[in-house]
């Protein structure tokens, strides 16, 4: 039976970033990281000078995230991580099973997926890393790994900025479309990085989100 690294599978709730913000909800949040943002939210899942994965991480069989996904009565599920693609063998096994839901998946853009795994996608919502997150560019950057996911047809970018001077670097970037978020993990913090990022995104074209799951409860996991 395919196991899975899992942090969490939670839901019903609601996408809180991007495109589909505001649409109803599961989460499947799988383990493990190959970056090290230094605002990670969810550091929990790969930061083990901090966690104990003995805590934060379990192997789950296929039919026990699908039994639980199923639970949830949802539209649409969201693969996140961590990052999911360190696992892709285990969801070309896993998604066939969630259909016929909507299937997003959340990735820093730096694993290419594998041709049969983006058949089972019906979105992907590639995060490449900015500098404010601490990776070293040849780590966190990988252009033709942003190519093959644009190639998809199915790909949208989300930059988390901390303000209007990131932009340029986000535009050398050269991907679209482009999704800006603040960073923040408190409602206040996400509402001044909104207002300071707004004018200036919306004068270069792009599609600015909010953070609606941390204006809605804060920092807390699971929801």
């Amino acid at each position: 039976m395919t196991q899975l690294v899992v942090s969490e599978v939670f839901g019903p709730t609601v996408q809180g970033e991007g495109p589909s913000l505001g649409r109803r909800t599961g989460f499947v949040r799988l383990g493990r990281c190959n970056l090290a943002c230094t605002w990670c939210d969810t550091a929990y899942t790969w930061d083990w000078s901090r966690y104990d994965p003995a805590v934060e991480l379990r192997k789950l069989d296929v039919d026990e995230v699908v039994r639980q996904v199923d639970a949830m009565d949802v539209p649409m599920v969201v693969v996140t991580g961590g990052e999911p693609l360190l696992q892709q063998s285990a969801l070309i096994d896993l998604l066939p099973r969630l259909k016929p839901r909507r299937i997003e998946v959340e990735t820093a853009g730096t694993l290419a997926p594998r041709p049969e795994l983006v058949e089972l996608v019906d979105q992907w919502n590639v995060s490449p890393k900015l500098a404010n997150s601490g990776n070293p560019a040849e780590r966190r950057h990988k252009p033709d790994v942003l190519r093959a996911f644009e190639a998809t047809g199915r790909a949208v970018f989300k930059f988390v900025a901390e303000g209007p001077a990131e932009l340029d670097e986000i535009a050398a970037f050269g991907v679209s479309p482009v999704w800006v978020m603040p960073q923040g993990t408190t409602p206040d913090t996400v509402r001044d990085g909104l207002a300071r990022l707004a004018d200036a995104v919306i004068a270069r074209g792009w599609n600015l989100t909010t953070r609606l799951h941390v204006e809605v409860w804060g920092d807390r996991r699971g929801v």
